[in-house]
């Protein structure tokens, strides 16, 4: 259930029902030869296709998050860790005045989990109201989906690539790209990085066939579909 699809009388009728409801986050960044929004496309995807079942409302994806390390790339942007946190924390406020009382973000960028923190001190604020946070990428049973597929996987590369993520009449590069050296590309400032990553690819093969993507979309979209059933105590 999208909120875009509700009015505020739906969302105080579903309030009284169930008390849970999704926020995707993601950003907007470089993503080599894919879309910038790769991040925000599949956590949204994600998140609707795993409360539709359970009629849980999904508001609309926070698009931009923390990614200072692509800054030399054109068209990403990246949030202060602290102004993210303050996001966070308002959404939150906003959603427990609506009555919301289990609320999870589903999260697509792994540059994001640092803001998440914030998480654990706002519920110390309000008791009775649970959060989750749920990198839907690499939960147990997708990253091992992922794994089986192709043990060298990374940010812009096979793992992202879905029909939904690739932009038309972009030719992707052939072969594999190797695996760089994360530890040195975060010794490195902005311009640093996109001289060291090159196209934006941290390592591995460009594409793979669908058929694969899809079977490790369906394990993901399972796998946030069990994070939001519970436990939520």
């Amino acid at each position: 259930m999208k909120i875009t699809d509700m009015n505020w009388m739906d969302v105080e009728r579903r309030v009284k029902e169930d008390g849970r409801a999704v926020v995707p986050v993601g950003s907007t960044e470089q993503h080599g030869y894919l879309s910038l929004s790769v991040d925000s496309i599949l956590a949204e995807r994600v998140a609707c296709e795993a409360a539709e079942p359970l009629r849980v409302p999904v508001f609309p994806v926070l698009s931009y998050g923390i990614t200072p390390y692509f800054r030399a790339f054109p068209g990403s942007i990246s949030l202060r860790l602290d102004t993210y946190q303050r996001i966070l924390a308002d959404i939150l406020e906003s959603l427990a005045g609506s009555g919301l009382t289990r609320i999870m973000f589903v999260n697509g960028h792994g540059g994001n989990t640092p803001g998440g923190s914030i998480l654990q001190e706002w519920m110390n604020g309000h008791p009775g109201v649970t959060v989750k946070w749920h990198n839907w990428w690499n939960a147990p049973r997708t990253a091992a989906a992922v794994a089986a597929i192709d043990s060298v996987a990374s940010h812009a590369s096979w793992m992202e690539n879905f029909p939904w993520t690739r932009l038309e009449g972009v030719k992707l590069p052939d072969g594999q790209k190797q695996m760089i050296d994360l530890a040195r590309m975060r010794l490195l400032d902005a311009a640093g990085v996109r001289a060291y990553i090159g196209d934006g690819n941290f390592g591995g093969v460009y594409e793979k066939p669908d058929e694969q993507m899809l079977e490790m979309w369906r394990i993901g979209v399972e796998e946030t579909r069990e994070a939001l059933e519970g436990p939520w105590t």
